[in-house]
């Protein structure tokens, strides 16, 4: 089903090298003849005319706030700034979202393009910008230019592949998330399938690894229940670490967001403006399936797939990828691809062809991801949600009218729920097709609930609003499949502790210490415990262990040697028990907590003793000499040194019902653990009549190691100590650090 072909490299930059020396001779940059600087010369004209309606303003912590004369001209200046701090970033992003990856990273990385060029074609994408409307392909053509401008002026900045952008290519990473949807696929049997050759399934990609769990809370807190008789929204996604840029961006048509836009888009993703605020969680809806395909093979070597009584041919589709060859060269390699009506295959299994369907709306998915921000109400929010272009996220919304809510994806198939979707169905039967989209008012939501407060911590929407949540039974059982995890009990603890939040005990909630999983999971540690034996020589080992942990208050703590010993015993249990959980359709925290043995919860902790007795020459260690934050480079994937400096951090895994989420672990060479996701841009507002804010960012709001503000916001993070966030003229006064034009 594939073919190589080499060819040389020989790649010419546009921009940059001796094409962007010549252009930046117009921006008073060093000057080198070439005949490029004559091709860009107009676009060069035009870049500065823009740049000329842009001001970039940097405060005491590096965060740009950018102030556009139109939206177009504040796109331009917020992807300029972005490619400021981290454009290695910006790149990387567009390499992944439009399958050209194997072209930095070599054929490593081929399958992982196959898997993205199965949903996202570059030639649809071109069709689809020349029909977007007009203002959108205004704002995709200032995001282009923004960035190729600010390659124009840098040349010292290499892009590893991409020298020019397109505006068509903002298409390709338009949020909603497809992405996340097309990474359920798995590699391994995408490769088995395309490549004709047997491939097992990760441990990873079968779920029996532990790994911090990807997502992130949200919190939204009436009038009602505050002091100030203000709406609270609490910001929390749980990401990898600089994953987003930290930017204000303001525009005299109306534009005034502040936020975290994940690098390369033009949009901010997760934030607020003066009236409204949106935070997204990863939703537990399943809108994501697979069909099995019974596949015909005809005489002449056609195929065809059953659909009811009849036959349909399969489309097929030769996909070229180019990869970056060992010596340096590129190479390329050819695929023919095949596909359904219910989407591209890309496995097989039982002797069918598993086709996979996803939402794929870019045009609409970038319309709601940028309009959203320009939102004044619910009623407007709830507008542009109408776009039915976000297939992943849950949101959580609060406004400054006092209006909250609790939100589910708006691209939810309408399906037949006799079937099981959780599992491939069978694409044959025509009454497992989907059948158009749910109406928004038919989602589960709970919109100014009585309660008083909404919230979402990736679990499911049954308990968002306390009495006030939609109810399961109302609901087909495909609105969730993520169940319960234990911050979802630990946020209705701390939401329901009082009816007089501030931001600041809203920040004290969200950094809460109280561990809920533990809370449930260690009595039955004590209790196994208890039931050996006196004299038994494993009640003699553990002793000192159990009285610690019997002891604790189940409370994380930099300083907490209980901490320590919970986590590792947890980490210890986990990993022998994950496929028997699996099997048996269980969370693992349910089957840890009902279902492991007393002798498998013993040896356990038995194994944690011993390991931290190895690796820090005891069991009673502090949390925050093993948990740290560590930012030594601006490498995406960096390298971890204990012997390098780095600060403990006080909170845990979310796996344990921490609302504060470090995700780390040891890593080749270290003892310690080091975080790498979790906790990364953090926020409160206050929606009174005029905005408050609270934020912070992992590590600092530059990607460069020689900036001040690569890693000035790292003790704030660590203990939780949100900075005011500059969001009006006045609110800067005193704390700027530069302002200036883009190219200057």
């Amino acid at each position: 089903m594939n073919h190589t072909q080499n060819e040389g490299l020989s790649r010419r930059r546009v921009l940059g090298g001796a094409a962007g020396l010549a252009a930046g001779a117009a921006v008073g940059l060093p000057s080198a003849a070439s005949a490029a600087s004559t091709h860009i010369a107009p676009d060069l004209t035009r870049w500065r005319s823009q740049a000329a309606h842009v001001t970039i303003t940097r405060d005491d912590w590096g965060i740009p706030h950018v102030v556009g004369k139109t939206d177009a001209d504040a796109v331009f200046g917020m992807i300029y700034a972005q490619a400021e701090d981290d454009f290695n970033r910006i790149e990387t992003n567009y390499l992944v979202s439009l399958g050209r990856l194997a072209e930095a990273e070599g054929e490593s990385a081929i399958w992982q393009d196959l898997r993205q060029r199965l949903f996202v074609d570059p030639e649809v994408l071109r069709g689809d910008y020349a029909k977007s409307p007009a203002w959108l392909r205004k704002l995709m053509q200032a995001w282009a230019d923004g960035l190729n401008y600010y390659l124009a002026t840098h040349p010292e900045v290499h892009p590893r592949v991409i020298d020019r952008f397109e505006p068509w290519m903002a298409l390709s990473f338009s949020e909603g998330s497809i992405g996340g949807d097309i990474e359920r696929v798995p590699l391994t049997q995408l490769e088995a399938f395309y490549g004709n050759r047997t491939v097992p399934m990760t441990d990873e990609e079968r779920g029996l690894l532990f790994h911090e769990p990807k997502g992130s809370n949200g919190m939204a807190i009436a009038p009602s229940h505050t002091r100030n008789g203000h709406a609270l929204l609490l910001i929390n996604p749980h990401t990898s670490f600089f994953f987003r840029s930290e930017q204000h961006v303001t525009s005299g048509e109306g534009l005034n967001v502040y936020g975290a836009a994940t690098w390369g888009q033009f949009f901010i993703y997760q934030g607020f403006n003066a009236n409204t605020g949106w935070m997204h969680t990863s939703s537990g809806v399943d809108n994501v399936d697979e069909f099995a395909e019974t596949i015909v093979t005809g005489a002449k070597g056609g195929r065809s797939y059953r659909y009811g009584n009849t036959l349909r041919p399969v489309t097929t589709k030769k996909i070229t990828l180019s990869y970056r060859t060992a010596e340096g060269g590129r190479a390329r390699r050819g695929f023919t691809t095949f596909a359904t009506h219910h989407g591209p295959i890309v496995r097989e299994a039982d002797g069918k062809w598993i086709a996979f369907a996803l939402m794929n709306k870019p045009l609409e998915a970038l319309q709601q991801s940028f309009l959203r921000t320009k939102t004044r109400n619910y009623a407007g929010y709830l507008d542009v949600a109408g776009f039915k272009a976000n297939s992943s996220n849950n949101t959580l919304f609060a406004g400054s009218k006092g209006e909250i809510a609790f939100l589910m994806p708006q691209f939810m198939p309408l399906r037949n729920d006799r079937f099981d979707y959780r599992k491939p169905v069978d694409g044959s039967d025509p009454a497992t097709d989907w059948r158009g989209l749910h109406s928004l008012a038919s989602l589960p939501q709970a919109v100014n609930p009585k309660n008083g407060w909404a919230f979402n911590s990736n679990n499911w929407p049954w308990t968002a609003a306390g009495a006030d949540s939609p109810k399961a039974a109302d609901y087909p059982r495909y609105f969730d499949q993520a169940g319960e995890n234990p911050r979802g009990p630990q946020a209705i603890r701390v939401l329901s502790a009082r009816r007089d939040f501030t931001p600041q005990t809203l920040i004290a909630a969200a950094f809460d210490t109280y561990l809920t999983a533990f809370a449930r999971l260690v009595p039955g540690l004590v209790t196994a415990w208890d039931r050996l034996p006196e004299g038994d020589q494993q009640k003699a080992k553990l002793a000192g262990p159990i009285g610690l942990l019997r002891g604790w208050d189940h409370r994380w703590a930099a300083d907490s040697t209980a901490t320590s010993l919970a986590v590792f015993w947890a980490e210890a249990l986990w990993a022998p028990l994950a496929q028997a959980a699996r099997d048996a359709g269980m969370s693992m925290w349910d089957y840890l907590a009902e279902r492991a043995t007393d002798a498998q919860r013993l040896t356990a902790l038995g194994e944690a003793a011993e390991r931290l007795t190895q690796d820090f020459g005891g069991w009673q260690v502090p949390w925050g000499e093993i948990n740290r934050f560590q930012r030594n480079d601006g490498a995406i994937v960096q390298t971890f040194d204990d012997a390098k400096p780095s600060i403990p951090v006080p909170f845990t895994s979310a796996q344990w019902g921490s609302l504060a989420s470090f995700g780390a672990r040891r890593y080749p060479g270290t003892k310690r653990y080091y975080g790498t996701s979790g906790n990364s841009f953090v926020a409160v507002v206050e929606f009174g009549p005029k905005l408050r804010a609270w934020a912070v960012t992992a590590g600092g709001s530059s990607g460069h190691p020689d900036s001040p503000h690569f890693n000035d916001q790292a003790e704030r993070y660590a203990s939780g100590n949100l900075r005011p966030v500059y969001f009006y003229p006045d609110d800067l006064k005193g704390h700027v650090e530069r302002s200036y034009k883009p190219g200057r």
